[in-house]
């Protein structure tokens, strides 16, 4: 249960990294990278999607 309570702040992390960088690439990475440490390989497959449409958006 105690593990439970981290699991919000390590998404807002995430998904607060996944805007760090100047290019797709950079977000993407950067996305992957806090999504791995927060939930492992699904973790860094969501991280680097929203890196990804970070970047759309920002166009």
């Amino acid at each position: 249960m105690t593990a439970l309570r981290w699991v919000p702040l390590g998404v807002a992390t995430a998904l607060s990294l996944s805007a760090c960088g100047h290019n797709m690439e950079q977000r993407a990475a950067s996305g992957a990278l806090a999504g791995a440490v927060v939930a492992g390989p699904v973790g860094a497959v969501v991280g680097a999607s929203a890196g990804a449409v970070v970047n759309t958006v920002k166009k």
